[in-house]
């Protein structure tokens, strides 16, 4: 089997993650053209191109097994810095940038549980990324092996990796409290939900549609839609009036019981499973992330 050099894999891994050559000869303290010549290098052994030279990058097949193996290394170090600390505390310094462990979680569970679930581990030095994304899709960041682990719906395990239920969050439809009464004075119903518009999360948010096909028994639902790409920044648009949301309950359990927000359709809530997804790797690291996630989530989540 070859042997890939370090400096090359982490190369690659920088282009990827920053999105282009310049940004990772920054990152690496290197130049553009050293950064071009570590990546034609490993271009050369491997006998194959690893990065698709489009707006923006995308690796490869090959580029992707590459990163994954990158990935894994960083976790090895990380779990070897963490044995390190333990036996000899003042022998190691901070983690590298490049040596970043990542892990995918949707917006709506980074607003709500998922946080305080990993504060110990981050406070304790683990130089953590934690990338978002709908729920739906944060599972293509660890099929792509950019990251280690991911929250999501996805119920079935990727090649290679395991999954744990981590339990349901309960989805309700909200709006401002003078905003309801006058735009739905007797709540949200099949007949007027398209006089409403709906806040989203982004284009690949279906959250709102599956919420009114599901509560009134629709099989095709078009929406007015608005889109925020922040759970918090959903929550500011309809107290100031923008439309309705459909939104963790957890999220707005606060503002309902002041009164701030309404809901609309308190007939219904949607329940979305979530799941925890990580390599199936032997690592320190890795369990105390995944023991931290699913503790967490048990006392927040509901099961099903």
């Amino acid at each position: 089997m070859s042997t890939f050099d370090p400096d090359a894999l982490e190369c690659l891994a920088a282009i990827v993650e920053e999105g282009g050559f310049e940004r990772a000869a920054q990152r690496l303290s290197i130049t553009q053209s050293a950064v071009s010549q570590r990546l034609r290098a490993l271009e050369a052994q491997i006998g194959t191109v690893l990065i698709v030279r489009s707006r923006p990058l995308k690796p490869t097949s090959a580029g992707q097994l590459l990163l994954k193996h990158t990935k894994q290394l960083r976790l090895l170090r990380a779990d070897l810095e963490r044995d390190l600390k333990e036996l000899a505390p003042s022998s190691t310094g901070g983690a590298r940038e490049e040596e970043r462990v990542s892990i995918a979680i949707n917006a709506d569970s980074i607003a709500t549980w998922s946080l305080p679930a990993v504060n110990d581990l981050a406070r304790q030095g683990l130089p953590l990324e934690i990338i978002t994304d709908d729920q739906d899709f944060t599972h293509e960041w660890l099929r792509e092996g950019q990251v280690l682990g991911c929250v999501t719906t996805l119920k079935q395990a990727l090649r290679g990796c395991k999954v744990v239920p981590l339990g349901a969050m309960s989805y309700i439809a909200v709006a401002q409290a003078d905003y309801a009464k006058k735009k739905c004075p007797n709540g949200l119903s099949q007949h007027n939900f398209r006089e409403v518009p709906f806040v989203a999360f982004n284009r690949k948010d279906d959250m709102q549609s599956e919420f009114v096909s599901k509560a009134f028994g629709l099989k095709r639902v078009t929406l007015n839609q608005l889109f925020v790409p922040s759970s918090e920044g959903q929550v500011r648009a309809i107290l100031a009036g923008w439309g309705a949301s459909v939104l963790p309950e957890l999220l707005v359990r606060g503002l309902l019981a002041q009164g701030q927000l309404v809901n609309i359709a308190p007939s219904f809530a949607l329940p979305i499973q979530l799941y925890w997804h990580c390599w199936n790797l032997e690592s320190e690291v890795l369990d105390h992330l995944t023991a931290a996630l699913t503790g967490a989530a048990g006392q927040a989540l509901t099961t099903t």
